[in-house]
């Protein structure tokens, strides 16, 4: 794990500075869409997806390797590294300081190393398995344990949105049922670092769905060495439902999910 995590912390150092190099001032140029036309892409997401995918594949050229802009290749060794090459795409296209490089390893589907950098203001996050999860600036380093528990009333809940319209608006009905339940609603735009901010107690509990594999792997095991429950259907994060709390209230907020109709 100390040679993935080396690896993912000098290749994520590497991509925020190239995405940096590239962004220009004002709003960035769109290449193309995805799931709808609101789920936007760049040629910075791409060409920074080319440097995480290459540098990693060099210096470890028997492992897989999936990535958001869809240049997967498959390995041998039993590593995978899923990657976000700038999480928070349409916060990046119009300048709000909230999109990040993502990148994490799975051994034999486990995740292993997570680590997670704000390209706008240098926060860097890391964990590894069993190894705690962590703020780092510069040479220090601070470890994070989650948030305090809190009565459903009173916590602050971070959600997003899918980019296919029918299904925002079923989302947006649902959260629309929490919120007269909770503290507030936090719509972020970018998955990683609500479960960063999670993971540093700067919110309570989230609540997603539609996420990606490359959405949540690093952050997901951020959160987790935190001690955040990452949890889903049938207790695994998925595609349909993503959902984070500390252990002493995410029984009562999944019931509050299943309640709101996520």
């Amino acid at each position: 794990m100390t040679e993935l995590l080396e690896l993912a912390r000098r290749v994520a150092a590497e991509a925020v500075e190239h995405v940096r190099s590239l962004r220009p001032e004002g709003r960035v140029g769109v290449a193309g869409t995805k799931s709808s036309p609101t789920d936007l892409v760049t040629l910075i997401d791409r060409s920074c997806e080319e440097l995480i995918r290459d540098r990693i594949l060099s210096a470890r050229p028997d492992d897989a390797f999936v990535g958001e802009e869809g240049q997967d290749v498959a390995g041998t060794s039993g590593v995978e590294w899923v990657v976000d090459p700038i999480d928070g795409t349409v916060n990046f296209v119009y300048g709000i300081p909230r999109y990040a490089v993502s990148i994490a390893a799975r051994r034999n589907g486990v995740d292993e190393v997570g680590v997670v950098v704000n390209i706008a203001t240098g926060e860097a996050y890391e964990a590894t398995a069993g190894g705690g999860a962590w703020r780092v600036d510069g040479a220090e380093r601070r470890r994070l344990s989650g948030p305090p528990v809190a009565p459903l009333e009173q916590m602050l809940i971070a959600t997003g949105f899918n980019y296919v319209p029918a299904v925002r608006e079923h989302q947006a009905a649902a959260v629309g049922r929490m919120l007269p339940h909770v503290r507030d609603i936090r719509r972020i735009g970018a998955a990683a670092l609500d479960l960063t901010d999670l993971a540093e107690g700067r919110l309570d509990a989230y609540v997603e769905q539609g996420l990606k594999p490359w959405d949540h792997a690093a952050g997901g095991l951020i959160a987790r060495e935190a001690g955040v429950v990452v949890t889903g259907p049938d207790g695994v994060p998925t595609e349909r439902l993503v959902v984070a709390a500390p252990a002493g209230s995410v029984a009562a907020f999944l019931a509050l999910v299943e309640r709101c109709g996520f």
